[in-house]
């Protein structure tokens, strides 16, 4: 790999109308095509790793800018999200599921690992992947290998997530950079941009999908009420936490509880008062 191979690609097991409110909410511009059966895939149209960080010093890491969303995504989802990213000196992933806290690992240019073997299998676990056979490959991909660069070791974590349906278009994958997966991204079947349009746009995105999905009968009532609380309660902190510690990733995450639990609660009583009319 390359200075001008800088690329990230966000994999969410979900379909893409179950990703797409929630990818409105990180107010990036994102390609969003289907990656198989169970996953999609969200490419971003920027590169916010090469302008100025939060306080508007050096820029951050790609692998904490999209760690950073790909947590976003998953404390507001019931499906996990995993980021790939790579750059001239290192390659690895991120995986967030839920409030879970998120687990990674990471290889140098050469293929040296650089992670924590304790990592792969929480990966396993936290995939529903088999504990024996998909194990075991994930493991060899923490073993030295002279052969084996750090692009080629990402090539194999994702052969091994083909046998949960996940089947990434030609074009998108590691090594490639990110005006390449861009490119490559717009042309599939079915691609669309997504894009911030405002909090109105934004809300109407995310009842629509609510409505029309299997979750609807949780947006009402008791259960609904308490789960909104929750996010609320725990978004406000974080967004704080994220906003002094000048992480735009934590802040994001917190943006999106706030905007989970104002959601749910704004929702619960339009609904009451309209059925009060």
């Amino acid at each position: 790999m390359n200075a001008t191979s800088t690329g990230a690609l966000l994999l969410c097991r979900a379909d893409p109308e179950t990703v797409r409110p929630l990818a409105h909410l990180l107010r990036e511009q994102m390609l969003l095509t289907r990656a198989g059966g169970e996953w999609s895939v969200l490419v971003p149209e920027g590169k916010p790793w090469r302008g100025a960080g939060p306080s508007g010093g050096d820029p951050e890491p790609v692998d904490r800018v999209i760690g950073g969303w790909a947590t976003a995504l998953a404390v507001g989802s019931t499906w996990p999200v995993l980021a790939l990213w790579w750059d001239a000196d290192r390659a690895g992933y991120t995986l967030a599921a839920g409030f879970r806290r998120p687990v990674g690992y990471t290889w140098l240019a050469d293929g040296t690992p650089a992670g924590e073997d304790e990592a792969m299998r929480t990966f396993a676990a936290r995939l529903g992947l088999d504990p024996v056979l998909d194990l075991q490959a994930l493991e060899e991909l923490t073993r030295p290998d002279p052969d084996a660069d750090a692009e080629a070791r990402l090539r194999g974590l994702l052969a091994v997530l083909t046998r949960t349906g996940l089947t990434l278009p030609t074009g998108l994958g590691p090594g490639e950079s990110a005006d390449r997966l861009r490119s490559v991204a717009a042309v599939q079947r079915g691609a669309e941009r997504v894009e911030w349009a405002g909090w109105r746009d934004a809300v109407r995105v995310e009842l629509d999908a609510v409505e029309s999905g299997s979750l609807g009968p949780w947006v009402r009532g008791p259960r609904a009420r308490a789960i909104a609380a929750a996010q609320l309660a725990a978004g406000l902190p974080l967004l704080l936490w994220g906003a002094c510690r000048r992480s735009g990733g934590w802040a994001a995450a917190g943006a999106v509880l706030l905007a989970q639990g104002a959601l749910g609660l704004a929702y619960h009583r339009a609904r009451a008062a309209a059925e009060t009319r």
